[in-house]
């Protein structure tokens, strides 16, 4: 049975987990978590701690904030303690621990594709790779992956023999670019995009149209969670449909540092006030 919580604090107790030393590519975990923090302390007692070390610390906090703290994959042990212990202890946790993207891993790809989403098409068994449309190169990747850990980009020839349970295939897209909306709650707050698709990482500012928006509303709405900062990673396929590619709702970067001052402010804004709503939600 979940201990019962203490009253919300006047000034709520959050603790921030991140991982200001992952070697991201591309990224600077540090910078952008340094930056957010020293925002959030305008309304929050605030502290920051390693993801090997929020199971041992979260009870004197009123609740626990996720953030950048690189792939679960790297501590699955105190990943899987922290989410018990939270859980034991009723410590609210934000993003909640009830997410079907990638928070689950990635076997939602497989579900959105057989119901005939707008995703990449994936499988995962041999027998389903005639479901695929025709391809020269195809990707392998793990269901448990992330940060493009593990995965593959193989000739048809080479796909049977990764295919073993633990993984998903899909075609390799040719894509034009992609590009990434990201929410808080429900609300969009901002697209970015990689107008060149060798460097992911190079990001601009992108406007978003109604159909867009439409698309990635779809799989926040699927993904059901009321609270938190979700991120919508999509691909502009050959004949210009958009395609998802991951539905982040974990830890997802949020490249800030592509933003003009007014649009962090904004966004800055919009999660203060997202945790507000949470901590009374769940106080």
């Amino acid at each position: 049975m979940a201990s019962a919580r203490p009253r919300l604090r006047a000034r709520p107790r959050l603790l921030y987990v991140t991982d200001l030393a992952y070697p991201a590519r591309g990224r600077r975990y540090g910078d952008e978590d340094v930056f957010l923090t020293s925002r959030l302390r305008e309304d929050f007692d605030l502290a920051l701690c390693h993801p090997r070390d929020a199971a041992a610390l979260l009870d004197a906090f009123d609740a626990v904030v996720v953030r950048n703290s690189g792939p679960v994959l790297s501590y699955p042990d105190a990943h899987r303690a922290f989410r018990e212990r939270a859980t034991a202890t009723g410590t609210p946790v934000y993003n909640p621990l009830t997410g079907r993207g990638d928070m689950a891993g990635k076997r939602y790809l497989l579900e959105l594709s057989a119901a005939g989403r707008p995703v990449i098409p994936t499988v995962d068994r041999t027998e389903d790779l005639d479901r695929l449309p025709a391809a020269d190169r195809y990707v392998v990747k793990p269901r448990l992956g992330a940060d493009s850990m593990g995965l593959h980009i193989v000739d048809r020839d080479a796909v049977d023999g990764l295919v073993d349970g633990s993984v998903l295939v899909q075609p390799y897209i040719d894509f034009a670019y992609e590009v990434s909306f990201y929410f808080v709650d429900h609300d969009f707050q901002y697209a970015l995009y990689a107008p060149r698709a060798d460097q992911r990482w190079q990001l601009e500012p992108y406007r978003a149209g109604p159909g867009d928006l439409e698309f990635a509303r779809r799989f926040i709405e699927w993904n059901t969670l009321d609270h938190g900062i979700q991120r919508v990673d999509a691909c502009r396929a050959p004949d210009g449909e958009l395609l998802l590619v991951e539905l982040e709702d974990l830890n997802p970067y949020l490249s800030l540092d592509a933003l003009d001052e007014e649009s962090r402010d904004t966004f800055v804004s919009a999660v203060t006030a997202s945790l507000h709503r949470f901590l009374r939600a769940t106080g």
